[in-house]
């Protein structure tokens, strides 16, 4: 940490090169984790975590001197690396195309072990029924809040790139349940008591 402090040398770019291996390492771990749920796959998954890495890296060299040793220096490290993929993979999100809301993918073919018809084509209506009010009840604003929040955005990064807070994404999500619950009661998918 004391050699980051110097900004300059061959003992802060020592320094700068030990911090950055850590930090890919980081990113690597966290973007393969989460990177499969954004729909992100192979070399693309890797560029994202070298890229968010040497984000991070920008960021501790310029806030080293606000350390305050309160954790492990890496854990303070951790965090921006962190932030950083959140930040990278929601961006992602938001410029690919047309991403399908699966509220269910799961119910697709009854299970031969169990699962009898009637139930599997009750659940197939209440995801339909979902997916309509979805589309019908909710305002653009509501909609895309609601699909960020139904993929894991996490909210820190929702909020920056919706430029709100997060007390304002609760008051929408809230807004949201009540809307949907709403439709799906009006629709006879839900009973109005439970």
């Amino acid at each position: 940490m004391d050699a980051l402090e110097g900004g300059r040398g061959p003992q802060y770019e020592r320094a700068c090169t030990q911090l950055y291996e850590l930090l890919v390492r980081i990113a690597v771990d966290d973007v393969f984790r989460r990177g499969p749920r954004y729909r992100i796959t192979g070399p693309e998954l890797n560029d994202l975590a070298h890229q968010a890495a040497a984000d991070a890296l920008m960021r501790i060299t310029h806030k080293v001197q606000e350390f305050r040793g309160d954790a492990r220096f890496t854990t303070w490290a951790f965090r921006f690396v962190v932030l950083e993929v959140s930040s990278k993979l929601s961006r992602h999100f938001w410029r690919v195309p047309n991403v399908r809301l699966d509220l269910v993918e799961g119910v697709q073919v009854p299970d031969r072990s169990g699962i009898d018809p009637v139930s599997h084509w009750q659940a197939r209506e209440l995801v339909e029924a979902a997916r309509d009010a979805v589309e019908t009840a909710l305002s653009a604003r509501q909609r895309r809040v609601f699909t960020a929040v139904v993929n894991g955005i996490p909210l820190e990064t929702l909020a920056s790139e919706l430029e709100t807070n997060r007390n304002a994404l609760y008051k929408t999500m809230f807004d949201v349940r009540k809307k949907l619950r709403a439709q799906l009661i009006a629709g006879g998918h839900l009973s109005a008591s439970g």
